[in-house]
């Protein structure tokens, strides 16, 4: 079994170039490497209604940080709501990964001065996929997700970092940084560093009606080591507005989407035996909240 490397596995929804994606982030960073790679069987094909075979998800790890793309058809489109943040401790570094990542995709803030970096870019790559890049020697992780609180979400995302950071371990605020009086959305968030079980994500707040906001084209894999953890976590995450969806999946009061996913799922997934697959990918596709007992019992009958 892969060894996960961290409590969340940032998940990214693709048509059916996830692995096309994982394989060019894999040549563009340092320090990158594809993990698993598990397919499509036969269970669920009145759902997913990809051919057998076909690759499901592709696992990349870039500096410790693990990434997961999903083929999932072309119901949800990853945009700006989510994107990477990239600390980069060279010119050459953040140059290099500007010119790569940008490489057929659109520039949302050009690689230049600002008044909070001596240079940094906001891009798009052609995958659709948004990298923030930052110059900077003053970093503990070398890729974060960054949650942008715009559209019916704006003026959030205080409040969304005091509600994770109240349900997962080992939590804390970094830093939080507000607008003040006479900037534009005084009061609110301009960036913010908060851990997650020692995981750190960004997040601020943008006062423009963007037309676009949070999907499930973005979303957090929460890995579980128990069946305990599941149920809290699942009941945590909803509270006050969420609802669930299948497979494990959720979405919260924010419009996030998280999956709540026991750790003998990746085992499952990568083992030999297809028929066992199979079989735990059954249950998978026909469960809203993941019950290990249910998951190992077809797994191995």
């Amino acid at each position: 079994m892969q060894k996960l490397l961290n409590k969340f596995t940032t998940c990214l929804w693709f048509d059916k170039s996830a692995e096309e994606a994982m394989k060019t982030y894999a040549s563009i960073f340092e320090n990158a490497k594809i993990g698993s790679v598990t397919h499509y069987g036969e269970a669920g094909h009145e759902v997913h209604h990809r051919p057998k075979g076909s690759v499901l998800t592709v696992t990349l790890t870039i500096d410790g940080q693990e990434l997961m793309g999903l083929n999932a058809g072309p119901v949800f489109t990853v945009n700006p709501a989510i994107s990477f943040y990239v600390t980069c401790k060279s010119e050459n570094e953040i140059d290099s990964l500007y010119e790569k990542l940008s490489a057929g995709g659109s520039i949302l803030m050009e690689l230049n001065k600002y008044p909070f970096s001596e240079k940094y870019a906001w891009i798009k790559d052609r995958f659709g996929v948004s990298w923030q890049l930052i110059l900077t020697d003053k970093t503990s992780q070398k890729i974060s997700s960054c949650l942008m609180f715009t559209g019916d979400q704006k003026a959030r995302a205080e409040k969304a970092i005091e509600f994770y950071t109240s349900i997962f371990k080992n939590s804390n605020v970094d830093y939080l940084i507000k607008y003040e009086e006479g900037e534009q959305a005084a009061g609110t968030v301009k960036h913010a560093a908060f851990k997650l079980d020692g995981q750190q994500f960004i997040a601020m707040d943008n006062p423009i009606d963007n037309t676009f906001g949070f999907t499930p084209a973005t979303s957090f894999i929460v890995n579980c080591e128990s069946q305990n953890e599941i149920d809290e976590l699942w009941e945590k995450l909803q509270a006050n507005g969420g609802s669930p969806s299948q497979c494990g999946w959720l979405t919260d009061k924010f419009g996030i989407s998280w999956q709540v996913v026991p750790t003998v799922v990746a085992k499952m997934m990568t083992d030999k035996d297809e028929v066992k697959r199979e079989k735990a990918l059954a249950v998978i596709m026909k469960s809203q909240k993941l019950k290990i007992d249910e998951l190992e019992k077809a797994f191995n009958s």
